[in-house]
């Protein structure tokens, strides 16, 4: 059962954390701030200073798969070179192909193999991992190890896998992303999710009490807000113990049950419904939206003709920066509001059910 008054009790939730997630997620703008400085320090832009035949991203088990699909997704079709998301290096990698991996797994055998192949092929490998293990031995002296430089716990190395990259496809002129500027307003988002805010003035605890009790339905209005979504499910799942649906609108469109379900919960009629009473549950669908322009804002009024009381999270509203400015600081919301809403529901462990007073 959901204790949502330990949220707005700094100390209770302090006690209800004594792992410091929080704390950790809220390093986010620190990881990509130091990212940035080292792979500037390994020399980055010399190795990577001409466009690749081809770009393979390779996604083990952990938060590299939402760094690609989000990396991806700014990239878009009009990219000049194709970009690969595999778990595996393929078999035509070559000298002409750059290779970017992430892991925080040390020990992982498979990418070690991967990495390993690829350097023997002459591919230009950038690999974010720790500095000890098979990984960094398969990458040494003929890849780039970026290690963290910012300790944070298993799970939360999104920031630092996606700033590698970024800065990977800036020195190859594929993106052109402020990388200081993502980290500058990561380090926002941290200080308005802080757990002294309050929930009605705290963005993530207000998105974690939104979902609480209810099946998310998040669902990307464009491209680059798809790919946060996923990213928002598996913090959801990793720390709440939440099971959402993950689709751009359009594909949503197409499950005519479930969107009439979505219908149904944005109709205003559930307000005061009992998740219990109904068969399925309840839903709260959740319209995300990071791409500005008169396509983005069509997508919108398409979908909020049907889902009127749909909330839509639209972070440009609330700051600006680009899409990847606006793509982070989603996606660290979603884990804060996570790790909230798994503190008070005791999914994490520590204080956080309810317990009635004797």
């Amino acid at each position: 059962m959901l204790d949502d008054s330990l949220l707005d009790d700094q100390h209770r939730l302090t006690d209800a954390d004594p792992e410091g997630l929080l704390r950790a997620a809220a390093r986010a703008g620190a990881q990509v701030r130091a990212t940035a400085e080292v792979t500037a320090e390994l020399g980055v832009r010399r190795l990577l200073d001409d466009r690749p035949r081809a770009v393979v991203m390779i996604t083990r088990p952990g938060v590299a798969s939402a760094v690609a699909g989000l990396v991806t997704a700014l990239l878009g079709p009009r990219c000049p070179v194709p970009v690969v998301v595999s778990d595996d290096v393929p078999t035509w990698v070559g000298a002409l192909d750059v290779v970017l991996a992430h892991t925080e797994d040390p020990g992982d055998v498979l990418l070690a193999e991967s990495v390993d192949r690829a350097a023997r092929r002459g591919a230009r490998v950038v690999l974010t991992a720790e500095p000890e293990g098979p990984v960094a031995a398969s990458a040494a002296q003929r890849a780039l190890l970026v290690p963290p430089r910012v300790a944070v716990p298993q799970g939360f190395g999104f920031a630092r896998g996606f700033a590698t990259w970024v800065t990977a496809l800036n020195a190859m002129r594929l993106l052109d992303v402020d990388v200081q500027a993502v980290a500058d307003e990561l380090d926002r988002e941290a200080e308005r999710c802080h757990p002294v805010h309050e929930s009605f003035v705290n963005p993530a605890k207000a998105l974690a009490l939104r979902v609480a009790d209810r099946t998310p339905l998040l669902w990307g209005l464009d491209d680059v807000a798809a790919a946060v979504a996923a990213h928002g499910a598996n913090a959801l799942a990793a720390y709440a113990g939440v099971v959402s649906d993950v689709a751009a609108y359009p594909q949503a469109l197409t499950r005519p049950v479930l969107h009439r379900r979505a219908v149904r919960g944005t109709s205003g009629a559930d307000l005061f419904a009992d998740p219990d009473d109904e068969q399925d549950g309840l839903v709260r669908v959740l319209l995300l939206a990071v791409r500005q322009g008169p396509q983005a804002e069509f997508a919108r009024r398409v979908a909020l003709e049907t889902l009127s009381g749909a909330d839509v999270l639209d972070p440009a509203e609330e700051v600006g920066g680009g899409d990847a400015v606006c793509a982070t600081l989603l996606a660290l919301r979603f884990e804060l509001a996570a790790l909230y809403l798994g503190l008070a529901a005791g999914t994490l462990g520590g204080p956080g059910r309810y317990a009635p007073a004797v």
